[in-house]
């Protein structure tokens, strides 16, 4: 039996099946191979439109069949990873009535503080771990008072994997999981948060059928079968956002194992056997993947917005036409500390861990006689490097002491410069595996399917390497400066 995982990612979607049996790599796809546009309308806005991840997705399927190393009609179970906290509205025809205000936008925050206050303010962290801040609530709620003719149309909201899960099923489901990163999950009682529902003034019927993040989430149709190339009634039998998914691609399941991705955006994800929450809401939990009742399992998460998108931006800005590992060599040409030249990353909309300001990308120190392109690419990952540092230490604050991280080999961390200013200033190891989103989407399908168990997990992973801190005390002077910069900034 094969196991097909989609991974909806903010620049593309990716595909990738393994065999159940052994839990190995068989093959995989991505689509498209730019980074797809952002839509904004208005500085702090984000939005994609749902419609054409659903074209990503069937293009993608499409680039992994044409390889031909695999038999399609023995895939037996599919697996979703999506970004997360985005807002998809559906009419009661099923067509989206917008389009999707996605993960980074800022816009909904002001109308999240509010509901917020109307519920109590952090009085209610113990049951929702969060403010309701800019997640999907907010962004619903943004909707609603900004756009009420479009709002009127709604008949369900979703998050986006339960999109492509209705796209490929024709039915409408979400989870536990998916409810808790939009903040509208109650840890106390296990159910849909009245308080929240009630602050917004949402009508309960506007959520999907809650079913758990392993299950079945509707299969396969006849005219979708028709249309991919894949046998009709392959149950779809796990959902998960993209963070919660990375750390069950690298097995990061059990309380106190720590994860990281470096993407568009950047995240340290830890799990915690109790309900964990920061009162200042800098760092976020969510129920992971395998949260239940009977056992609490919550992540915390760290997000930093400008991560992968500041490097590529330095890029754009420098005009270099260069592939992103010429990028990477060229700033290891240049020493640690970057010659004096400083960046602050938030140049993605507002930052969760600064209490959702949003300072704007920064350059500090700039030498014209002094200072090249080679240091530029290299101060801007080390000042991505930098607020994984700042973020950590929220953590640290909040009972998470990290001792280890895994990281899939993918992304930021293929440039030795950003992993060894990482390992260095949070003076914590790295270990790095063959590991990306698609992986762990078939590995999820694969445990909702019931082909392996969740202490199974450690056999599909293979490890690149594992980096050491060297250099700590020099890593923290110039942590340092970066910190000052940007206390000033704030």
């Amino acid at each position: 039996m094969l196991l097909l995982g989609i991974d909806v990612g903010t620049s593309s979607v990716k595909v990738s099946v393994l065999d159940a049996g052994t839990m190995k790599w068989v093959a995989s796809a991505q689509y498209p191979d730019t980074e797809a546009p952002i839509i904004s309308l208005e500085p702090g806005w984000a939005e994609q439109d749902p419609e054409q991840w659903w074209g990503y997705v069937r293009q993608a399927i499409a680039r992994l069949l044409q390889a031909s190393v695999f038999d399609p009609l023995a895939i037996g179970a599919i697996g979703i990873a999506y970004q997360m906290h985005g807002l998809v509205a559906l009419s009661a025809k099923g067509v989206a009535v917008r389009n999707s205000i996605i993960w980074c936008d800022s816009r909904a925050v002001a109308v999240g503080e509010e509901a917020y206050q109307k519920m109590g303010g952090a009085s209610v962290l113990p049951e929702l771990l969060n403010a309701p801040g800019n997640f999907t609530a907010s962004k619903l709620g943004w909707v609603k008072k900004e756009e009420p003719d479009i709002y009127a149309k709604i008949n369900k909201v979703m998050l986006p994997g339960d999109y492509i899960a209705y796209r490929l099923t024709g039915e409408i489901t979400t989870t536990p999981s998916a409810l808790s990163e939009g903040i509208f999950w109650d840890f106390q009682t296990n159910t849909l948060s009245e308080k929240v529902m009630q602050a917004f003034d949402f009508d309960a019927g506007l959520i999907p059928d809650i079913q758990p993040v392993f299950g079945t989430h509707g299969t396969l149709s006849a005219e979708i079968s028709s249309m991919l190339g894949l046998r009709q009634g392959i149950p779809v039998t796990y959902k998960s956002g993209d963070q919660p998914n990375n750390a069950l691609s690298l097995n990061v399941m059990r309380p106190g194992e720590v994860a990281a991705t470096a993407g568009t955006s950047g995240v340290i994800y830890g799990v915690a056997d109790t309900p964990v929450y920061d009162p200042s809401c800098r760092v976020n939990s969510f129920a992971h993947v395998n949260h239940s009742p009977e056992k609490t399992s919550v992540g915390v998460l760290l997000c930093i917005n400008g991560c992968g998108i500041m490097n590529k931006s330095m890029r754009m800005l420098t005009g270099a036409n260069q592939s992103y590992p010429s990028i990477n060599q060229e700033a290891a040409g240049v020493k640690p500390g970057s010659n004096g030249l400083t960046i602050l990353p938030f140049g993605n909309g507002a930052e969760r861990m600064l209490r959702n300001a949003n300072p704007g990308a920064q350059v500090h120190g700039w030498d014209f006689n002094g200072h090249g392109t080679p240091h530029f690419y290299r101060a801007a990952q080390e000042g991505i490097a930098f607020a994984f540092r700042y973020g950590v230490d929220i953590m640290r604050e909040n009972g998470m002491n990290p001792g280890l991280i895994r990281a899939g080999f993918a992304n930021m961390f293929l440039s030795e410069v950003f992993t060894s200013t990482l390992v260095n200033v949070l003076n914590i190891p790295v270990e790095l595996y063959d590991s990306d989103g698609s992986v762990g989407a078939a590995l999820g399908a694969g445990l909702g399917a019931g082909c392996f168990q969740e202490n199974d997990l450690h056999l599909a992973l293979t490890k690149r390497a594992t980096i050491e801190p060297f250099e700590t005390a020099t890593y923290e002077g110039f942590y340092q400066r970066w910190l000052s910069l940007l206390e000033k900034s704030l």
